[in-house]
């Protein structure tokens, strides 16, 4: 008869699994008892987070709870711990990580757990350090424009491959697909009109979850396309970036749409002197933050967010210098006259209704 045992060790917040497989044998030396007072308290301590995950798993039967209350035969008390070379470990714990995910999300500022049911309802902010975390553009959409006003622009333009782009890794044309398949995107920005309070505006979001939302020539092109569009119909226009930059596949290309954005933005602002709100999430970086991420007449910000031109990391390989921890985040940029709001994302939608109330746009029945 063989007996399996869980065992669950929490580092740094993070839980590793281990399956061990006992077996019966007079030969084995190596013992221990489950009911050993010396073991019994830390089996206690780590109970909680044992059933959590014996709830959410299908190899039920090897967990702990499942050994120390429902094993009819109770015959063997020793169980040895060293027979370890028929189990799986990365199997079982990408079983667990994945089933694990499906009822919980992990703060990335303090580790703490989050019902994801309630999550999105709370706007992807931890409820144990209000840390906003990322979220994806159909969500920000949701979160600002008004049920059943949102209309797409553009949605079915992609990208190709316009320079040839070669890895032998994996192909852009394959990348690309990826995306679009575990986003349910075409491309790392959505366009479209809506209404904010019944007031019609344009805006664009990026998502950082396709290909880290990086700003390629379609990208730039729907961007282009939207603050025209605005402009042709008098509309305010609020763009939220979340991007590591220029996307490297499509080389200089890439890079010129940082100047094509501005240029429409320019003759937008200055010459028909209307309204542009940029709004940045974590993370800004690059090639936004160097054009339209910093030209709006009111610059939003959320907490806590990231944002920079050049990481962390690049800075101290390039300049051999140490960068200091949160040099780059939200709060010490604004201190520095970078931004010229810090805003909860809860409250975002009232603060833009305030800012349009200012600039003398009124409620319209119609886009």
């Amino acid at each position: 008869m063989k007996y399996y045992l869980l065992l669950y060790k929490r580092v740094e917040y993070k839980y590793k699994l281990g399956v061990i497989r006992f077996k019966k044998n007079k030969n084995y030396s190596s013992y221990f008892s489950v009911y050993d007072e010396s073991i019994w308290d830390n089996l206690i301590n780590n109970f909680v987070d044992c059933y959590l995950i014996y709830e959410i798993t299908d190899i039920y039967k090897y967990g702990v709870v499942y050994d120390l209350f429902f094993e009819e035969n109770k015959d063997n008390d020793n169980i040895r711990m060293d027979d370890i070379n028929d189990v799986d470990y990365l199997d079982i714990e990408e079983d667990i990580n994945n089933k694990y995910k499906k009822l919980w999300v992990q703060c990335e500022n303090c580790y703490g757990l989050n019902y994801k049911k309630l999550f999105k309802s709370r706007m992807n902010i931890c409820e144990h350090c209000d840390f906003h975390l990322k979220m994806n553009s159909s969500d920000r959409i949701d979160l600002l424009i008004d049920p059943g006003t949102w209309e797409s622009m553009d949605e079915y333009m992609f990208s190709v491959n316009p320079i040839e782009f070669y890895s032998e890794e994996e192909s852009y044309t394959d990348r690309l697909y990826f995306y679009q398949i575990r986003t349910g995107l075409i491309e790392a920005v959505q366009t479209g009109i809506g209404k904010l309070n019944s007031i019609s505006v344009a805006m664009g979001v990026m998502d950082f979850q396709f290909m880290g939302g990086s700003m390629g020539s379609v990208v730039g092109e729907k961007i282009t396309r939207l603050i025209e569009y605005a402009k042709n119909k008098s509309l305010p226009i609020i763009i939220i970036c979340a991007s590591g930059g220029a996307r490297m596949q499509e080389g200089s290309l890439s890079l010129m749409q940082m100047a094509k954005i501005s240029s429409v933005l320019y003759d937008y602002q200055l010459n028909n002197n209307l309204f542009y709100i940029s709004i940045l999430t974590s993370p800004t970086t690059g090639g936004v933050t160097a054009s339209f991420g910093m030209l709006g007449d009111v610059i939003i910000v959320e907490p806590n967010a990231y944002i920079a031109f050049a990481g962390k990391r690049v800075i101290e390989q390039t300049l051999k210098k140490i960068v200091p921890e949160g040099l780059q985040t939200a709060e010490n940029l604004f201190q520095k006259g970078l931004f010229d709001l810090i805003v909860p994302r809860n409250i975002l939608k009232e603060v833009i209704y305030e800012l349009f109330e200012l600039q003398g746009l009124l409620p319209c029945s119609s886009i």
